[in-house]
């Protein structure tokens, strides 16, 4: 049986991302998204939304890209593969947080304007 792990997704930044130099002198970016969803209930009639919240890795001169053009609110199309992270937390509890690493993405939206000054 062949397995799949795609994950495309498009919404908006939730803060601003944040960059840090691997110990192999890598990039890597974090930042989170909400992606909206909002429907018409078929029995009232009303309309309905939420929101999911997902964090999303992304390595490489991308990361960089990012990092140097994009802030908290901006929309973004990415797509990447999910990843589960698990570890025991310093209470001796299991945690576990499942992220979307990013392998590309796309500027969605208009331009930011710049102001020379």
């Amino acid at each position: 049986m062949s397995n799949l792990n795609k994950v495309m997704l498009m919404g908006n930044m939730t803060r601003d991302p944040e960059i840090k130099t691997l110990p192999n002198e890598s990039r890597v970016v974090n930042f989170g998204m909400a992606i909206n969803r909002t429907w018409v209930d078929p029995e009232s009639g009303d309309q309905k939304s939420d929101v999911c919240f997902v964090e999303v890795s992304m390595f490489g001169k991308r990361a960089e890209v990012i990092y140097e053009y994009l802030e908290k609110g901006s929309p973004i199309y990415i797509e990447g593969r999910l990843q589960l992270n698990q570890w025991v937390s310093t209470e001796g509890q299991k945690r576990s947080m499942l992220r979307v690493v990013a392998n590309d993405f796309q500027f969605i939206g208009r331009k930011r304007e710049y102001s020379e000054e």
